[in-house]
């Protein structure tokens, strides 16, 4: 489902590479020998999986900010990219609520910044905007939504991804629409877990925080339901969706219009206590949680995504069910704390996933088994 070939060589300019998501794309991307190009700020935690990992071993790693058109444009001009796949962004929630100027000036103005620089690069051929599953107006609905249902976002963050996405329509449509050759695309994902993640206020890297400290999690929002999804799944997506529209004959060129969701099984829309009971039994060490009584901002109880439009038009479906994806993020994180080679633990994710992917359009059978029983046994040492 992803060709190696189509990858071999392929020139990649990614914004946000020494963030979560970006350092895993990374290593993707090495690992399909493409050319790919990090353009980004310093890496957002202490610590991050960006340095563990030493991604810059692994791509062309250029610091910059989004904001900063002038030198974004330089730099993207220099490598000559035809892909442009962009992540930078302010990802949290409460953040925004402390710096709303900041959050919009880097995922509004950053998205604009990036498509002026690749308008004025020859070379791009495609550009994905990286938006998030939290981009559309929430109404707590029990279904999930749809590419073509309202934008909007209570919280600064949602709604400046939710101008991002806007942004990246109208480039399309007033820029790139009369260039045949290049083409506009974003794509919707949240409540991506996996190990390497150690921001603040996100539940799991607030969960190993807490655990490693020997204290209870306090929790704020224990019923509220969230599509959980390994990070591994939307970065395989994301580079499916480059290859098919990439690839596709010009009469297919409208089925790649618009924004793409990226979610898992309704099986895997589960509550935060879910999560956290699934995360601790294959933490596989004492840990416990408790409600967190504060006031806290305002977070939506249920959010779903429909990806039938990802199934029809790119075949792509989710690997993991919600127990291999906590059981793999455990795992990652229990190999971290006990001091194992972070870049070994991650590669070994990427490559037993990305093997699956090329070679197989089934859901893992006895491989994830095994792939289980050696990571469990990489973990006990």
């Amino acid at each position: 489902m992803i060709s190696s070939a189509f990858w071999l060589g392929k020139r990649v300019f990614v914004t946000g590479h020494t963030g979560f998501k970006g350092a895993w794309l990374s290593l993707m991307l090495s690992r399909l020998n493409a050319r790919a190009t990090g353009y980004a700020l310093e890496p957002p935690t202490r610590p991050n999986l960006f340095s563990l990992a030493d991604v810059a071993d692994h791509i062309d790693d250029v610091r910059g900010d989004v904001r900063d058109l002038e030198t974004l444009t330089a730099s993207m001009q220099s490598v000559g990219p035809e892909i442009v796949i962009h992540m930078a962004a302010q990802p949290l929630v409460r953040e925004s609520y402390a710096d709303p100027v900041g959050t919009y000036a880097t995922n509004v103005m950053g998205t604009v910044n990036v498509l002026e620089a690749a308008r004025q690069t020859e070379s791009v051929r495609l550009v994905l905007v990286i938006t998030t599953d939290k981009c559309y107006e929430n109404r707590d609905w029990v279904w999930g939504y749809r590419e073509t249902d309202a934008l909007g976002g209570h919280d600064p963050y949602s709604n400046s991804k939710a101008c991002a996405e806007l942004v990246t329509s109208a480039y399309r449509d007033s820029f790139f629409r009369a260039k045949k050759n290049v083409r506009i695309i974003s794509a919707r994902a949240g409540n991506v877990i996996g190990g390497g993640d150690f921001a603040a206020d996100r539940i799991l890297p607030d969960a190993l925080r807490a655990f490693v400290a020997g204290r209870a999690l306090k929790v704020r929002n224990p019923k509220a339901v969230r599509p959980w999804q390994h990070v591994l799944e939307p970065l395989a997506g994301y580079l499916q969706l480059v290859e098919k529209a990439m690839t596709a004959p010009p009469e297919r060129t409208a089925d790649f219009d618009g924004g793409f969701n990226f979610g898992p099984g309704p099986a895997s829309e589960q509550s935060v206590e879910s999560l956290l009971t699934h995360f601790i039994a294959a933490w596989g060490l004492d840990a416990e949680w408790e409600k967190d009584g504060d006031d806290h901002p305002h977070e939506a109880h249920l959010l779903r995504l429909d990806t039938a439009k990802a199934r029809e038009t790119l075949g792509w479906t989710p690997l993991l069910d919600f127990e291999q994806t906590t059981q793999w993020t455990a795992h990652w994180y229990r190999a971290f704390v006990e001091n194992a080679d972070v870049l070994e633990t991650t590669l070994r994710q990427v490559d037993r996933y990305l093997g699956q992917r090329v070679r197989l359009t089934s859901p893992f059978t006895d491989a994830t088994k095994d792939m289980e029983h050696d990571e469990r046994r990489n973990v006990a040492g």
